[in-house]
């Protein structure tokens, strides 16, 4: 009985030796292993074997990006202002000996480190351009920190202010200064509206007097060319008519019809003058239509005679 309890103690202890000899490291995971104490190696993901109360694993390690939150703090602006910054640091472990050896917790310290350097990148802001200035902030924090932690094999990767929080008096403040430049806007958007607006009716205005004055101007360039056109035709008429006479009268029995024409014009002109008037003046040869037609012939003598 008893050497069967010695089989299943010596059973056990092998069990335990062997469960302590086998390391199985996850991925992206490293362990440091020291031998008496003094750094041995860096095993990482994988079956690894140690030699039991020899080897200890003293350090491990994940080798992912990790998200450190940096807790709010308080930082006084360039115009003495207090504000609540927080926010977020990234980091990768890449030499996980110097994570372990290079100092105590890299953790801790990368987020003293970036808390201290966003003091002093706030110290140097008015408050209105920490809003404007995030990533002015991030890109000088990252390279305070990874310049910090360069010795540690730690990897900074970038850094991101999450809130600026402002005491509710300044926030008050900002809120008035905002609805004050909001409704400024406002004001000169409508202006310019307004500006626009006459400026367009001016300029409408303006065409339309153009547009009048061509319209007037082509009006009395067609009326002048109308009148123009009808003097001629008129002209041209009464030449041709001229024209058609002097060819008649040089024609045979020409001026015979010519006579009768003058004595019926003088008579037709005599009864129209007695018709519209009381009085009229009669000539002393009135009777002596022959002696009229003979002056007008004669006339028409002369003008023949200078033709020729």
């Amino acid at each position: 009985m008893s050497t069967t309890f010695i089989l299943i103690g010596v059973i056990l202890l092998v069990f335990i030796l062997i469960s302590t000899m086998i390391k199985v490291v996850p991925q992206r995971t490293a362990i440091i292993v020291e031998r008496l104490g003094k750094y041995k190696s860096t095993y990482t993901a994988g079956f690894q074997v140690i030699i039991p109360f020899i080897d200890k694993v003293r350090y491990r390690h994940t080798l992912k990006e990790q998200a450190i939150d940096v807790a709010p703090q308080i930082c006084i602006t360039r115009d003495n202002i207090a504000v609540e910054v927080d926010g977020i640091l990234y980091l990768q472990v890449l030499d996980p000996q110097k994570a372990s050896y290079g100092i105590d917790n890299y953790r801790f310290a990368s987020i003293q480190i970036a808390q201290t350097t966003m003091r002093s990148v706030i110290g140097k802001l008015e408050l209105d351009r920490t809003f404007e200035e995030r990533e002015s902030i991030n890109a000088t924090i990252v390279e305070a920190v990874d310049k910090a932690s360069e010795p540690w094999g730690v990897k900074v990767t970038r850094y991101e202010v999450k809130n600026i929080t402002t005491p509710q008096s300044i926030r008050d403040s900002m809120e008035k200064q905002m609805r004050a430049e909001r409704e400024k806007r406002a004001v000169i958007a409508e202006s310019e509206g307004t500006k626009q607006a006459k400026i367009n009716n001016a300029e409408g205005d303006k065409q339309q007097f153009i547009l009048q004055s061509e319209g007037e101007k082509m009006k009395r360039i067609n009326e002048a060319a109308g009148k123009a056109s009808e003097i001629e035709q008129v002209a041209n008429a009464t030449a041709n008519g001229l024209r058609a006479i002097s060819k008649a009268i040089s024609e045979e029995n020409g001026l015979n019809a010519v006579n009768l024409r003058i004595a019926e014009q003088y008579l037709l002109a005599f009864g129209g003058l007695a018709k519209t008037n009381n009085t009229m003046i009669l000539p002393s040869n009135l009777s002596d239509i022959a002696g009229i037609v003979a002056t007008a012939t004669s006339v028409f003598n002369e003008v023949k005679d200078k033709k020729k």
